[in-house]
């Protein structure tokens, strides 16, 4: 399990980074596309079909990264960045492109765009 010192915000955007770039590999980016356009904007839809590739794809990197395999690595994972991203922007910025991925855009006034 990585401590927390050791994982710096300059591994955090390489980690980050891997999994933007996992995401992109043909074979994920094809599985995601699939798994967005049966969701449609429907957040369940979202959680059910997109969210558990995204896991998926973000489990096998962060391995290399010197996070333990499933639930408890992705967990440590995550409040790890959660912390960093207060710290670094680019942390943020780069953990909202993963998000991204998985969640659907938001209509902030949906009656006014209806």
């Amino acid at each position: 399990m990585v401590e927390n010192d050791e994982f710096t915000a300059e591994r955090a955007r390489a980690a980050l980074n891997s999994v933007l770039e996992a995401i992109e590999i043909p074979e994920n980016a094809v599985k995601l596309g699939e798994a967005k356009d049966n969701a449609g904007n429907d957040m369940v839809k979202m959680m059910q079909y997109v969210f558990p590739i995204v896991m998926q794809i973000q489990m096998d990197v962060i391995k290399k990264f010197g996070f333990s395999e499933g639930h408890e690595g992705i967990v440590s994972f995550s409040q790890q960045i959660r912390q960093l991203e207060k710290e670094d922007s680019e942390v943020a910025h780069l953990h909202a492109q993963v998000r991204a991925h998985f969640l659907p855009p938001v209509s902030i006034n949906a009656e006014s765009t209806s």
